[in-house]
């Protein structure tokens, strides 16, 4: 399906659009059992991307509401021996998908990581969110062989 272009418009968040930001991150969040919810952190971290250099949230936004939000950071990889992005929080409101809103969101950050110098994207996504890995693969994204690994802290 196609965004209805009329009506839905991409943008970069504004510090303005930082409580429905949080609302659209506790939707995310309560669906990815690896994250919980911190409302603090949250605003925080938002503040951070919207005034980093290299990141950016961009929102969806219908009837003058925020519907939807992706957000990326530029990396450096070793592997592309330069820039590439790191996508996060993509999610758009559960009354809004299947409209064409979370690929128009994807499609933006793709044209922002090409002119940040980034022509590679790598996500993060729940095992176990099905609709998200199916959305994710008819948007041309693949799986690798790659896990992710976490750790808490600077400690051994």
């Amino acid at each position: 399906m196609r965004v209805d272009a009329p009506t839905v418009g991409i943008r970069n968040a504004r510090a303005t659009d930082l409580d429905a930001l949080v609302g659209l991150l506790r939707i995310l969040f309560a669906i990815e059992e690896d994250f919980s919810f911190d409302k603090q952190r949250v605003r925080q971290g938002l503040r951070l991307l919207l005034a980093a250099r290299r990141a950016t949230i961009l929102v969806a936004e219908q009837d003058r509401q925020v519907v939807g939000m992706c957000t990326g950071q530029v990396v450096i990889s070793t592997a592309e021996g330069g820039p590439a992005l790191l996508v996060e929080d993509v999610v758009v409101l559960p009354d809004r998908r299947g409209r064409g809103i979370g690929r128009a969101l994807l499609d933006a950050l793709a044209a922002w990581s090409l002119d940040a110098g980034a022509d590679r994207m790598q996500l993060l996504a729940d095992r176990d969110n099905d609709a998200a890995l199916a959305f994710y693969r008819h948007c041309g994204w693949h799986s690798t062989r790659l896990i992710c690994l976490r750790k808490r802290g600077t400690g051994p």
